[in-house]
């Protein structure tokens, strides 16, 4: 392990600003999970499986936006590509406390499809700033700085929910995101590194071609003017054909299996995540001590930024998908949590592989994919995620509602087991066939 690594990259400026960017940003989000929960639950009356269900409207949003937020900061740039998260931020997050669950459903779900993407955002600049072995300890001082930041946010949502304030703490995420967007613009931080001038290289190939053209005898020429109609007419017919497949099979050429194993990965990671997440607000709110929420935060979050900073510090990767495994298996023991303090304990073994996991998954995505797609890549990687959190928190809502708290942290605990175990079945079926290859 090299230590001096984090010191290395810190000392680049643009680094350190983005990740510091990053984290403020980050902050609202990340209260706005605990806010909302216990908004449905405490003041709309609603059980724990539909605050699960909000969550995961929300988190569909995202998992449907995020890819295309990430093409437009390929395509337009990033600044045009973060106006409507910049309005649309304010906007939801200040009518949504206002209503009903059943029309909280549809805002909550655009609020997500319009959400701040700071996640790919900061990602996708990193692996431009970052290069080679700098990028693991880079993607791991993000993953710190996410949990600093999920050491503050859900502790102060959830004072915040539980002094009867949660209308005006869910109004401020909106209008806070809305300022770190701004902020955000302006730094407008790198997602491409510099390339040779495209328009000079195309237009010293058409010189090339006309050249081409010109050498060729004359006959040939008028043959080539009189068949460029009928040509043209055929070409034309042959793209209407087979236009929208090769559209589809140009635009995902970066997809390829190990990259949609990282993503498995990601919604794993998710659902694991927002289930315990769950299971952790559930067992305090109904054992009366929602208001020590954040205390199991500060400890869940804390040891995932020693995982993080070990990992970052290590000469060779870890396979996400082993990573996770750990991460699931030693989150069902936190069923077993009789108080605040035993829920504490029980969630450092898993808190301790959480950074690792996104860090590593993150490095594969950056590892796999041109940059040129890496935008796009890095938004479906969190549309997994989220698709993921949209899975683990109803389905921890609903065992928790039907069974009890400890509940929600066994079946997430579990179902993110199965899912290694099927990934883990599957590479080495996928080893053996290239071998026989």
């Amino acid at each position: 392990m090299n230590f001096a690594l984090y010191r290395e990259l810190l000392a680049v400026r643009p680094i350190r600003r983005l990740l510091l960017v990053g984290m403020i940003a980050r902050i609202p989000h990340s209260a706005a999970g605990v806010l909302l929960t216990l908004h449905i639950v405490l003041t709309l009356g609603q059980g724990y499986a539909a605050a699960g269900a909000a969550a995961a409207v929300m988190t569909i949003g995202i998992a449907v936006g995020a890819p295309w937020r990430g093409r437009r900061v390929d395509t337009v740039g990033l600044r045009k590509a973060l106006i409507p998260s910049v309005i649309s931020e304010t906007v939801i997050w200040s009518i949504v406390p206002h209503v009903s669950y059943e029309v909280l459903l549809p805002l909550v779900f655009v609020g997500g499809l319009l959400t701040l993407p700071i996640f790919s955002v900061v990602r996708q600049s990193l692996g431009v700033l970052a290069t080679g072995d700098q990028r693991r300890t880079a993607f791991a001082l993000d993953a710190i700085a996410t949990e600093l930041v999920f050491m503050i946010g859900p502790a102060v949502g959830a004072v915040v929910a539980t002094s009867g304030q949660s209308v005006l703490g869910l109004t401020i995420v909106g209008v806070a995101t809305s300022v770190s967007g701004l902020f955000l613009m302006w730094f407008n931080p790198p997602t491409r590194s510099a390339a040779p001038d495209a328009g000079l290289e195309a237009e010293e190939l058409e010189c090339a071609e006309a050249a081409v053209v010109a050498a060729a005898p004359a006959h040939l020429q008028e043959a080539a003017a009189e068949l460029a109609p009928l040509a043209a007419a055929a070409e034309e017919r042959r793209q209407r054909r087979s236009g929208l497949r090769h559209r589809v099979i140009h635009n995902f050429s970066w997809f390829t299996a190990a990259v949609g194993a990282v993503f498995a990965v990601a919604a794993g990671a998710g659902m694991v995540l927002s289930g315990t997440d769950v299971g952790i607000v559930a067992a305090l709110q109904t054992g009366g001590h929602e208001g020590e929420i954040g205390i199991v935060f500060v400890f869940w979050c804390a040891v995932s930024v020693v995982g993080g900073i070990v990992y970052g510090a290590m000469h060779r990767p870890v396979s996400p998908i082993l990573l996770l495994l750990g991460m699931s298996a030693l989150t069902v023991p936190m069923a077993f949590a009789t108080d605040t303090w035993t829920l504490s304990l029980l969630s450092l073994l898993p808190g301790l592989l959480c950074a690792p996991v996104l860090s590593a998954a993150s490095e594969k995505v950056a590892e796999l994919v041109d940059e040129s797609r890496r935008g796009e890549a890095m938004g479906w990687y969190g549309s997994s995620l989220t698709g993921g959190v949209a899975l683990g928190a109803p389905l921890a809502g609903l065992f928790i509602d039907v069974i009890g708290p400890s509940a929600g942290f066994v079946a997430v605990g579990l179902a993110g087991v199965g899912l290694c175990l099927v990934g883990l079945v599957l590479q080495q079926m996928r080893r053996r066939r290239l071998a026989h290859a």
